[in-house]
């Protein structure tokens, strides 16, 4: 299955756009005076499978939104401060949630990690936690009882109910906070484990739906939306044809590598031809990738504070800052 010719979509800043458009000449001066402090070896350590990262884009682009970042972390701290002391509220920490969203394979476990990085470096060294959503998955036998294993990844596979509980544990305060723990080797949720978060100065949550909306009920009642939690949300963008071919790429790849683990839950897919692994990813793209990307991930785009923009080199080319 050949891949459709790429299209030269990119970020428009019109008349009526909400977002200011930079180039990524113009954004790496953003920097200014902003240190570089990870090296060579960390970077490659925090990039994901086919998700190349290099230290100039880390400069030109991730120091920019870490100074960015400072700017919005000590605002929203210093309204918490002024609005406890008018309530005269007893002090407690609030911490910063940074919402990250994205198609399958666009790199927003690279993104995720090189920011935890970054500003958990700053001169006040907050504490900075990740989490993604995969956690939040129902488990396969849940999905699999109600017809759901090919919807894995869609809106309704996710227990929203336990992804809410935990964002207000966050933002209440409270000493920890636990979300279930998702193996990517098995493909499902690990039972009986979890991950505790402690008192995070600033905590990322990345996630394909991070930024959904649901259907509102009738007579205003209270329906939260896991984005009414975040202080800032990210969006990874990029033409869908490029994030097909990255999928394809690193299916691919992991043919080679973790499908060959006895574990695995695709431990057949390793035995695959290149041609018919080929088909396989593709196939899965088509049925399942590509209609979430078209149905409930590229529509939450202009929800997002800020858009990264990836060409087809996996380098961002365009970034986009929601209007003050």
């Amino acid at each position: 299955m050949s891949l459709p010719k790429p299209s030269e979509r990119s970020l428009h800043e019109g008349s009526l756009s909400p977002y200011r458009i930079y180039d990524v000449e113009h954004w790496s001066k953003l920097r200014a005076d902003t240190p570089m402090t990870l090296s060579i070896n960390e970077i490659r350590r925090l990039q994901s499978l086919n998700d190349p990262i290099s230290v100039e884009e880390v400069e030109r682009v991730y120091l920019p939104l870490a100074r960015l970042l400072f700017h919005y972390v000590k605002a929203t701290q210093g309204l918490f401060q002024a609005t406890a002391q008018f309530l005269d509220m007893k002090d407690r920490k609030v911490p910063f949630i940074i919402g990250l969203a994205g198609s399958v394979s666009a790199g927003k476990s690279t993104t995720a990690r090189v920011l935890q990085a970054l500003l958990s470096r700053w001169p006040s060294m907050p504490k900075v936690d990740l989490i993604t959503t995969d956690g939040f998955l129902y488990p396969n036998a849940v999905l699999k009882a109600e017809g759901l294993m090919e919807r894995k990844g869609f809106p309704e596979s996710y227990d929203v109910t336990a992804l809410l509980r935990f964002l207000t544990d966050i933002k209440a305060g409270k000493q920890f906070a636990t979300a279930p723990l998702y193996s990517h080797l098995i493909y499902d949720v690990v039972p009986n484990e979890t991950v505790t978060i402690s008192n995070p100065d600033i905590l990322i949550l990345e996630g394909l739906n991070v930024l959904q909306v649901r259907d509102l009920p009738p007579g205003g009642d209270s329906v939260p939306f896991v984005s009414d939690f975040f202080d800032f949300s990210i969006y990874l963008d990029a033409d869908e044809v490029f994030v097909q071919q990255w999928y394809r790429e690193r299916f691919l790849r992991l043919r080679e590598t973790a499908f060959r683990d006895p574990k695995s839950f695709f431990r057949t897919f390793a035995e695959l031809t290149e041609q018919d692994a080929v088909a396989t990813a593709d196939d899965i793209w088509a049925r399942i990738n590509r209609p979430n990307l078209l149905e409930n991930i590229l529509p939450t785009r202009q929800r997002a504070d800020l858009i990264l923009h990836k060409g087809g080199d996996h380098k961002i080319d365009q970034v986009a800052l929601r209007r003050l």
